[in-house]
């Protein structure tokens, strides 16, 4: 930075998003300056709120500009002056698309464009959010808990489009930085299912199942196994990601190492808010019954690839080399209900 005395700028990208909130607020929190993208000004008071909602009460430190994954202008203004990045954007899953490319197309495109961005200003490292999409898919046989270097088989059968984004673009990263980064740092977090508080009612789609059985939405459950981590701790392994030496040209998986299954999560949410008892599912769906309605229903057909699936994991890594210990997968999962339930999110009784 040009003055020695200013705080180190972090870039956001997608600076309106449920992790990238919730990353700004540390940020801004531990004492550097954030400068968020976004693909419109006006979202502003939307992220201030949000904030404000995180217990932030200071926004002198937080700037925003326009720039838009899909083209490439604006990237280098973006990024001048930047220490770090962290790399949150990403399209959201589309659940009914035409082709593959839809998805992965712009996922890889965005992430190649941040990172040559990156390099040109001489950012010093960029942490990119990817997912344990880019780890877990298309290995059928598993039985010990996935980590870091495991990669998804995009050659196996019935990979899900967002699953292979999510692939691709961590690729697509890695490969950067190896041919042309020059000098350019990376580190990658991925992680499993994002729970913990909300801060407005937009927040992510992993979150929705939680307001869903809340609302009494859902009446019986797949058979679906799950990793959970509190946002609020994906966000803290991206700052030691971005700070430590040792995370340079690495991967985490943001994980408790705790799997849940989605009627494990309906008992958590019974035991704890016995008002909404009623509306809580107890029965599990037929595996055979999910993958039938997929084949109809657009929006199920990620769901139906994950149904009777392995899903144990592993946060040794980030846990021995970073010293990173998150919250457990209760805390988290209670932590987003108690969010919706403060916020007027879910129906009242």
């Amino acid at each position: 930075m040009n003055n020695q005395n200013a705080k180190p700028l972090v870039v956001v990208t997608g600076g309106s998003g449920f992790i990238a909130i919730h990353i700004i607020l540390q940020l801004l929190q531990q004492g550097y300056a954030v400068r968020a993208t976004v693909r419109s000004l006006k979202k502003r008071p939307v992220i201030e709120a949000m904030l404000r909602q995180g217990g932030l009460t200071d926004f002198q430190d937080l700037s925003l500009i326009e720039a838009d994954l899909t083209h490439d202008t604006h990237w280098a203004n973006a990024m001048q002056d930047a220490t770090y990045v962290m790399h949150v954007a990403s399209p959201t899953p589309k659940l009914n698309f035409k082709n593959e490319a839809e998805m992965i197309q712009p996922a890889v495109d965005g992430v190649l464009r941040v990172l040559t961005a990156a390099r040109d200003a001489h950012v010093k490292r960029v942490v990119l959010t990817s997912a344990y999409g880019a780890i877990f898919a298309g290995h059928p046989h598993r039985t010990t808990p996935y980590t870091e270097a495991d990669w998804s088989n995009l050659d196996a059968k019935n990979i899900h489009p967002y699953q292979k984004s999510k692939t691709l673009a961590e690729r697509a990263a890695w490969d950067f930085i190896k041919r042309e980064g020059d000098g350019l740092e990376l580190a990658a977090v991925n992680p499993v299912g994002v729970m913990g508080p909300v801060l407005a009612s937009d927040y992510s789609h992993s979150n929705v199942q939680i307001q869903q059985l809340l609302d009494g939405d859902v009446k019986a459950v797949p058979q679906v196994d799950s990793g959970y981590i509190d946002v609020r701790d994906v966000a803290s392994l991206h700052l030691l990601a971005m700070t430590q030496p040792q995370a340079a040209g690495e991967r985490f998986l943001a994980t408790t190492g705790e799997t849940l299954s989605m009627l494990d999560v309906a008992n958590l949410l019974r035991a704890a808010y016995s008002q909404y008892a009623d509306r809580l599912p107890q029965k599990v769906l037929p595996n055979a019954a999910v993958k039938a309605a997929a084949l109809v229903k657009p929006q199920l057909r990620m769901l139906a690839t994950l149904v009777g699936g392995y899903a144990e994991t592993s946060n040794a890594k980030a846990v021995k080399l970073l010293g990173w210990h998150p919250r457990s997968a209760k805390t988290a999962i209670l932590a987003t209900a108690q969010s919706m339930i403060d916020l007027n999110l879910v129906k009242p009784i």
